[in-house]
């Protein structure tokens, strides 16, 4: 990566050039998020697209708790749930071998099991949605043009030049012809899972690209008579030629309840890509569907391909890559859009903090030490999930089948009154089971856990899980971890605790007994030129610990402090009120910014 600690000197700036503090290319879920997060702390930037519009088809859209969180810091949740398919509608996952046909099982999902909503809903003041990208995106785009953002679409990334000041990049106006520069301090690209700007950077990855192949058509159909009771947006299918590449089942999606559809079906990526025309389109429509003479209306088809790839750093001095560009999965676990939009979310106030002169750029190199383990994480289990289909074409005994006919009469024995009959049923018991770990996955999805100089370790160590860390969250306030959800207010409202903690701002969290941090931070925050409240909870004051909840996860006494990070996650925290709170606050403060030689902080 490269070093401009020996002088280069900028490059001149041509005449004509644009000049943004952040250029951000790609306007996807990344990028988008990207220039609202930007935007919304005061941050000028330009983000630029290849395309003349969002989102043309509905890709991503199972937006996860941690997501809804950062919509409900950014201020756009109640947007983004006006055009969702909530909660209530999306959990009830059925395996069948075909929508018309019989049911092999059904999973409870995304936490709309009984056994299992509590701890969703213990563990954020949001909950897991269903919005198809063709609506994200203009809800992300246009609140950050609102609040700032300079969007050009049909706008084409060409090269860029890092110097020591800047990045100077060239772009083309794809309606013109017309190439020009855009010159900012900082760029972030977003442009994908073949992004030009990881591959001009030359980012490291592992794993591969195009490892499977799928094909995606969507269409308009009424479907309500099928689903009226058993509301979801996952149909698996099993059905000859489910387990040939793709995702590992045939797939009709509700994209909008519940005339727009989606089907995933997979192909052997190492034969000649399928023609697909409306009447093959149609076919494999009333096939999954089990309908023959289904009216259905073709609205598109696209091929393409499943990856296993990840970038284990992130960044080069003024360039950093978001989103597809650095993790590249199948859409298993749900994972894709909802760790780009919080990839964007952990950079973007780094960003500011620095261009506002309030941290170090050192403070910029965190970015890649957090989020390429998270990035590896969701790569590895998204695709491990696709693989735990096997075990399901395992138990119906289908994987050697020679035929549809066969196959089918496989499926169907596991009605049969016979030893082998019983042992399908009692194998398809654990084959369901595991499936859990694509669908429930609370703990990979909200127990994301940072080690970086922007985090100062107390000497305490992550509580072992109890429960299996994949599947459950675990709450904590040990540094790195995201500060936990509980409830607190008073006789008049009520909050999240992650209410307290605005992104604009650092938020120290204490008790009555240590009030004496009020003064301290006030003091701290001058002192260091840095946006710092805190929030002291207790009876009488700016909150209550409604439910006693907090006191039970605050992990340290009533004189202590935690020191919540703009993104929500714990940066210091003091067991009990220090004998100088100031000094104590200011050396962490200090060190989270890289303001100051890293040391000890008790």
């Amino acid at each position: 990566m490269p070093d401009f600690e020996d002088g280069i000197e900028a490059t001149p700036l041509p005449a004509g050039t644009l000049e943004t503090d952040v250029l951000i290319v790609g306007s996807g879920p990344a990028g988008g998020a990207a220039a609202l997060a930007l935007s919304s702390l005061g941050v000028p930037n330009i983000m630029i697209t290849r395309y003349r519009w969002t989102a043309n088809t509905p890709r991503a859209h199972i937006t996860n708790q941690r997501t809804m969180e950062v919509f409900r810091d950014l201020g756009i949740e109640a947007q983004v749930l006006a055009q969702a398919s909530g909660h209530e509608l999306i959990g009830d996952t059925v395996f069948c071998t075909s929508i018309a046909g019989e049911e092999i099982g059904r999973i409870l999902t995304w936490g709309s099991h009984p056994a299992r909503e509590a701890d969703y809903r213990l563990a954020s003041p949001s909950l897991t949605c269903d919005i198809p990208q063709t609506y994200l995106e203009p809800i992300l785009v246009s609140n950050a043009a609102a609040r700032g953002t300079q969007i050009r679409f049909s706008t084409e990334y060409l090269s860029l030049t890092e110097d020591r000041d800047g990045v100077e990049v060239r772009v083309r106006d794809r309606l013109t012809g017309l190439e020009y520069g855009i010159r900012a301090k900082y760029v972030i690209g977003a442009d994908g899972a073949r992004s030009q700007v990881a591959a001009d950077l030359g980012l490291p990855f592992e794993g591969r690209m195009d490892i499977a192949g799928s094909m995606n058509i969507t269409f308009r159909a009424d479907l309500s008579q099928l689903v009226a009771t058993r509301h979801s947006v996952l149909y698996w299918v099993i059905a000859p030629g489910a387990n040939i590449g793709g995702i590992g089942a045939g797939l009709v999606r509700m994209v909008r309840p519940w005339n727009e559809w989606l089907i995933v079906w997979g192909y052997d990526i190492s034969q000649e890509p399928p023609r697909v025309d409306e009447q093959e389109a149609q076919r494999i429509v009333r096939a999954l569907v089990g309908v023959p003479d289904l009216d259905v209306e073709i609205t598109g088809t696209s091929l393409w391909g499943n990856n296993e790839m990840y970038a284990t750093h992130l960044q080069s001095a003024r360039v950093f890559c978001a989103g597809d560009a650095v993790h590249r999965h199948p859409p298993s676990n749900g994972l894709g859009s909802n760790t780009s939009i919080q990839d964007s979310y952990n950079l973007a106030w780094k960003l500011a903090a620095v261009l506002n002169g309030q941290a170090d750029a050192s403070l910029l190199h965190t970015y890649s030490v957090e989020r390429a383990p998270i990035a590896r994480q969701i790569v590895l289990r998204a695709n491990r999930s696709s693989r735990e289909f096997v075990q399901l074409f395992e138990a119906l005994g289908v994987l050697g089948a020679d035929g549809e006919q066969q196959m089918r009469a496989l499926i169907e024995e596991r009605k049969a009154n016979t030893p082998e009959g019983e042992a399908k049923r009692a194998a398809l018991i654990p084959a369901m089971e595991i499936k859990n770990y694509e669908f429930n996955a609370h703990g990979v999805e909200m127990g994301q856990f940072y080690e970086s100089a922007a985090v100062i370790p107390d000497g305490s160590t992550r509580p072992l899980p109890a429960r299996d860390p994949e599947l459950y969250y675990e709450p904590s306030t040990v540094p790195g971890s995201r500060l936990p959800h509980c409830w607190v207010g008073d006789q008049g409202r009520k909050l999240s605790t992650l209410d307290l903690a605005p992104y604009s701002c650092f938020t120290l969290i204490t008790g009555i007994a240590g009030e004496a941090w009020e003064p301290a931070a006030r003091a701290v925050g001058e002192d260091l030129g840095v946006a710092l409240r805190t929030v002291v909870i207790g009876p009488g004051r700016e909150v209550t610990d409604l439910y006693y909840d907090w006191a039970r996860l605050r992990g340290v006494a009533e004189s202590g402090a935690v020191l919540v990070r703009p993104d929500k996650h714990v940066g210091w925290r003091a067991g009990t009120l220090a004998a100088d709170p100031r000094e104590a606050l200011s050396a962490a403060l200090a060190q989270l910014l890289g303001r100051r030689p890293t040391a000890a902080v008790s």
